[in-house]
């Protein structure tokens, strides 16, 4: 729900480290050929602006809950600036709850001026220019979610349980990207960060960033008691590999 929460509930229990703001997740991936978003939350637009994201060549989706993909409708302004449709790739339910919920994208009926996209199905490995890309199939309670290894980068939010031939796929990532909702109890739809750290360790990632978190978890208290290979992210977090 972001942090903190519309209505500002809870903000009694964030201290005045900025890291304690969180948006909901995007992430904007660079490399000499190509510009990739995954996931475009409801503050999308606030993102590119103060992120400066000045091209989209690809956008992937993780899975169609609106924390998610509210912020589709912004990508607009792109398709405006580079005169063509931005390809999109997610799973085919996905896809299809894409096209229900923001129909007026799509078909003879398209409203002029919307967001163009060209919804391509990913469930297989794919090169996109100098990017390799490989959909990794995850569960987040009652839905299928997708995440992405991008090269050597692993994104995977909203996660409960991760089957063991998704996790062959992530082996040998440099950098993985996963969520952690909060420490405890435990949730029936995500992990909490003591399941996170035990499967970034399992993993054997040189480096894990948690995303995903709720109100409750403050940004230094947590990196205190995590072990060095898992950071908590924050808004704005830049990464080298």
């Amino acid at each position: 729900m972001g942090v903190p929460v519309a209505g500002g509930f809870g903000s009694e229990y964030i201290e005045a480290d900025p890291r304690n703001q969180r948006f909901r997740c995007s992430v904007w991936i660079e490399t000499p050929e190509s510009s990739v978003i995954i996931d475009t939350g409801p503050e999308f637009r606030l993102q590119t602006i103060r992120s400066n994201v000045d091209r989209i060549d690809l956008v992937l989706i993780t899975h169609e809950h609106m924390d998610h993909i509210a912020g589709l409708d912004d990508l607009r302004s792109y398709n405006y600036l580079q005169k063509q449709p931005i390809p999109l790739y997610g799973s085919k339910r996905t896809i299809n709850s894409i096209k229900t919920r923001f129909d007026y994208m799509f078909g003879k009926n398209k409203y002029p001026g919307s967001t163009s996209v060209d919804m391509v199905t990913l469930n297989s490995a794919t090169q996109f220019r100098d990017i390799k890309i490989t959909p990794l199939q995850y569960n987040h309670g009652s839905i299928d979610v997708q995440g992405y290894r991008l090269n050597d980068f692993s994104y995977l939010t909203d996660v409960k349980s991760i089957p063991d031939v998704t996790k062959e796929k992530i082996v040998g990532s440099k950098v993985m990207v996963l969520s952690g909702l909060r420490w405890q109890p435990e949730h029936p739809t995500h992990l909490t960060i003591p399941e996170a750290v035990e499967i970034a360790t399992e993993l054997k990632i040189p480096k894990t960033y948690l995303i995903h978190m709720n109100s409750y978890v403050d940004h230094n208290d947590s990196n205190n008691r995590l072990p060095k290979h898992v950071r908590l992210a924050y808004d704005q977090l830049e990464i080298e590999i």
